[in-house]
């Protein structure tokens, strides 16, 4: 389901996320970026094969976490991440989580 948007809608996670949560993802210094009410990071890959790879490792990731994230393919080998809760109109603890864990998939080898 989409919002107006287009970004995808998830009904997990739907409490605001609290803004010091979230300033500790941002001030992590992972690439995550915040842009309104989303978190946004692009990831550049060796190939079309890594970035399709990654995008299915996200793609199953997501499904598991019932939260699901625009996925972008640019140029063939850039993949752009775009999460939101639409439910709570903003960003929750469900965002940071996904964020988070989509991080630990591209540092992972694949396999």
């Amino acid at each position: 389901m989409t919002g107006g948007t287009g970004r995808s809608t998830s009904h997990v996670g739907s409490q605001r996320l609290d803004e010091a949560a979230l300033a500790s993802l941002l001030a992590s210094d992972t690439g995550w970026t915040r842009d309104r009410d989303a978190l946004t990071k692009t990831f550049t890959f060796k190939g079309f094969k890594g970035a399709m790879a990654f995008v299915n490792r996200v793609a199953e990731a997501a499904n598991a976490a019932n939260h699901h994230p625009d996925i972008h393919l640019e140029r063939y080998k850039t993949v752009r991440i775009v999460l939101t809760t639409h439910v709570a109109h903003g960003l929750t603890d469900a965002d940071v989580a996904l964020a988070k864990k989509i991080d630990e998939l591209e540092r992972a080898p694949l396999g």
